[in-house]
């Protein structure tokens, strides 16, 4: 019987003990959350961090929409480049004439062709809409700047 009662008794220090386990974690946790709070209830603590995510989700529905816009714009700008130089003429030496292409994020924009020879220099300007011709056939340099301006966008350069 008494080692019965023995089991029993350790059986409930146990039990205590892992309690009061429970229970200080609880108290310190508890603390924690009421830290520098010592006039006001958890209730309203709780309610004032409700209230302080909400704006913080409103914020971040704001922020999104801000950076949509900004995404959308920025595709009207310049964002791709492409350069090729080329010999165009067989009497002049190197690669003195070049074109040039400007795309913006909808691969639109110009391509700017100089065509240098000894006695001159001639620079012309075609409009590219949507990475094609606009009204104006292009050589091959231009159409491989073009393309080199929208492998850009690929590799992320």
């Amino acid at each position: 019987m008494e080692t019965s009662l023995l089991i029993f008794t350790l059986l409930i220090f146990a039990w205590l003990g892992a309690i009061t386990f429970l229970l200080v974690r609880i108290l310190l946790t508890f603390g924690r959350l009421t830290k520098g709070a010592s006039d006001k209830d958890l209730k309203s603590l709780l309610d004032e961090i409700l209230s302080t995510i909400k704006k913080g989700e409103k914020i971040n529905g704001e922020l999104a929409k801000k950076l949509e816009e900004l995404r959308l714009g920025g595709l009207s700008s310049i964002q791709k480049v492409g350069l090729i130089r080329y010999n165009p003429f067989s009497e002049t030496g190197g690669n003195q004439s070049f074109v040039l292409a400007l795309l913006d994020g909808n691969n639109s924009g110009f391509v700017i062709t100089s065509l240098h020879s000894r006695e001159s220099t001639r620079v012309f300007a075609k409009p590219v809409s949507r990475g094609k011709e606009k009204g104006f056939e292009f050589s091959k340099e231009e159409v491989q700047a073009i393309a080199e301006a929208q492998k850009e966008e690929k590799t992320g350069k």
